[in-house]
């Protein structure tokens, strides 16, 4: 006859209160180190893109000591005039990338409804858009749309994305902004007709200081940091955030989509 099977072996014993402590104690651990490693990062980030613009001052100024032309005193003061506006636009997004997750880890989420904010974005837009510049469209259910977020911010992620199609869209072009329930999921995306995000850098248009930028636009409007802090309001609010390229039949790009999903209310 066959041996009996072997009896099942004892199941674990329970979890006292000592090896629970240790465990929320490890992991709050390595959520402390993992947050100095992105502050460490992050500092260092902003030390690299403030030298910039500090240096290209710092030899304006010397150069200009010497100079007694005034045609050129003036070209190397314009200089300077556009340097400091560059660093005070970084330095007043840096201040705003460092206070998003505070913020939004305090401030509780609540139902928002899309319909009327996109509708009043559009008209802002149009009342304000300069002759030859896009024009906005939305396309969005009229008997509401309502997420769980924190209106302001959500509000700053859009106006973000719509000027950044702005941006890159030709003369007269269409911005599109449109909204849907998908379930669960409510998305939102901005489409431009503009000449796509390079396929190289689709996985880092949401870094810090991306620097990609419509050609004949001047040095230094834009600080790099305004997809960055979309995302992390956006991924802070249990959200995702990704962009693509647009294309036609023929497979040809012809503009970029953002794509925004936030849970429904």
């Amino acid at each position: 006859a066959a041996p009996p099977p072997p009896p099942p072996p004892p199941p674990p014993p329970p979890r006292d209160e000592i090896g629970e402590l240790a465990d929320a104690r490890d992991e709050s651990a390595s959520a402390l180190w993992a947050r100095m490693d992105a502050i460490e990062r992050f500092a260092a980030d902003v030390s690299h893109e403030i030298k910039n613009p500090l240096t290209s001052i710092r030899s304006a100024i010397e150069t200009l000591r010497r100079l007694s032309d005034p045609e050129r005193q003036q070209r190397l003061l314009a200089i300077i005039a556009e340097d400091v506006h560059r660093l005070d636009r970084l330095i007043s997004d840096i201040s705003d990338a460092s206070r998003v997750d505070a913020e939004l880890s305090r401030t509780p989420t609540e139902p928002v409804d899309l319909s009327p904010i996109l509708a009043t974005l559009a008209e802002l837009h149009e009342a304000t858009r300069e002759e030859g510049g896009a024009h906005l469209a939305v396309d969005a259910p009229a008997d509401g749309l309502a997420v769980r977020a924190v209106e302001g911010r959500l509000v700053q992620v859009l106006r973000n994305l719509i000027a950044n199609a702005v941006s890159f869209s030709p003369k007269d072009g269409t911005i599109h902004l449109t909204g849907r329930q998908l379930g669960p999921i409510v998305e939102i995306a901005v489409e431009d007709e503009g000449p796509g995000i390079p396929e190289a850098r689709l996985e880092h248009v949401f870094e810090r200081f991306y620097s990609e930028r419509p050609r004949g636009e001047r040095f230094g409007q834009h600080s790099g940091l305004g997809l960055s802090i979309s995302r992390q309001i956006i991924e802070a609010l249990r959200g995702t955030i990704s962009a693509e390229n647009r294309r036609d039949a023929d497979g040809r790009v012809v503009g970029a989509r953002f794509v925004v999903r936030l849970p429904a209310a």
